[in-house]
């Protein structure tokens, strides 16, 4: 089995279940000892902006700030989508600090060997 975990995500703010399912899997990855990489894409890209990843998606469910701060906390990282994160006009020194923006070409060289892979 990999030791390493890649988790898609294209959805932001506008289904912060999305959000907060792709995290607790990223989450529970990166704690278990995996490395782990969520590579945001589409309005998900918007998260990897400091103060944006707020909020808590339903009742009983942990706030999306805390699981970020958790996955970056156990060695996590972002690979954000140039295209998307510029498209939408966003600044990269307002990256939080376990982001940098790479692509699809950043992505297969992190994968490597291979991962698991789960998309959302």
């Amino acid at each position: 089995m990999s030791s390493r975990a890649a988790i898609s995500l294209t959805t932001g703010l506008e289904d912060a279940e999305k959000v907060t399912v792709a995290l607790l899997v990223a989450v529970g990855a990166a704690e278990g000892g995996r490395s782990s990489l969520m590579f945001l894409t589409k309005e998900a890209a918007r998260l990897a902006v400091d103060g944006v990843a707020v909020g808590v998606a339903c009742e009983g469910c942990p706030s999306i700030a805390d699981l970020m701060a958790r996955f970056e906390a156990a060695g996590g990282e972002l690979l954000v989508c140039p295209i998307c994160f510029n498209a939408k006009q966003l600044q990269e020194s307002l990256l939080v600090t376990n982001a940098r923006l790479g692509g699809t070409v950043q992505l297969w060289e992190w994968i490597g060997d291979g991962a698991i892979t789960f998309s959302f």
